[in-house]
């Protein structure tokens, strides 16, 4: 897979609907980012090449695409739906369209790009 187009065309159905969903939702919260293929999955970056100052990532498992922001952790959530990872990541899985909260995840966006911005 080249692109991140080409990542979401490959997946089945529900998933690549949630990814098609979120796709548009990313790039307008992260208009400065580049998103790119970088270890296998969708990444967009504030870097001058993938994986450079990354900011969030889409990844498909069997049954759930994540949504993960690289410092998750350190972005306040009252909604409770942002989950700790490795390091200083948190993410949310989503199984179906009706998941992804275009207003909820422009908020996390938005505060993950000023940290990574700075």
């Amino acid at each position: 897979m080249n692109t991140i187009t080409d990542y979401l065309t490959g997946l089945d159905a529900p998933l690549r609907e949630v990814g098609e969903k979120l796709r548009p939702v990313i790039d307008a919260g992260l208009p400065n980012a580049t998103g790119a293929m970088w270890h296998g999955h969708p990444t967009w970056s504030l870097g001058d090449r993938p994986g450079q100052r990354p900011v969030c990532l889409l990844k498909a498992y069997p049954s759930y695409v994540t949504f993960g922001l690289w410092r998750g952790q350190e972005i306040t959530d009252p909604s409770g739906r942002l989950t700790r990872g490795a390091r200083q990541m948190a993410s949310v899985r989503l199984r179906t369209v009706d998941e992804v909260d275009p207003a909820l995840f422009t908020d996390w966006l938005r505060r993950a790009h000023e940290l990574e911005a700075r």
